[in-house]
């Protein structure tokens, strides 16, 4: 292939690449949307997880604690996917479900971040708080 055709043909070998990045600042279609929900629930997940992780960390000495801090978790987890679920029933089947559904899991779950870090914040010898001081 000459390099003058392919210089030519550029615009639509990239052009798939160009497309990928979302604009969720300014969505306006309803997958768009869905798909900027789904990626705020993402975000939120992760600094769960990340959150998680530091008080696991923490709770390294304290098996029990952390049989506790597991526990707690994978209950929290049933809790905020079924709570979800009733919250988007209202629309399910509707292709506005994602959006509603991911918005409930991205708030429920940022309350739950907000909780855990508090668990961060324990001051050393404080008997009320499960978590060691740093």
């Amino acid at each position: 292939m000459s390099p003058r055709l392919l210089l030519a043909l550029s615009p639509f070998l990239f052009s798939p690449f160009l497309h990928a990045a979302v604009d969720c600042a300014n969505a306006s279609d309803q997958a768009t949307m869905n798909q900027c929900a789904g990626q705020d629930f993402k975000a939120a997940d992760k600094e769960l997880n990340t959150v998680y992780q530091q008080i696991t960390a923490r709770l390294k000495d304290n098996p029990d604690g952390k049989k506790l801090l597991v526990n707690a978790q994978r209950a929290w987890i049933g809790f905020r996917d079924a709570e979800c679920k009733f919250s988007a029933s209202g629309v399910a089947g509707g292709s506005v479900y994602p959006l509603i559904y991911s918005n409930c899991m991205t708030s429920v779950t940022k309350t739950r971040v907000e909780s855990l870090k508090q668990y961060l914040k324990c001051e050393e010898g404080d008997m009320s708080c499960p978590v060691p001081g740093a």
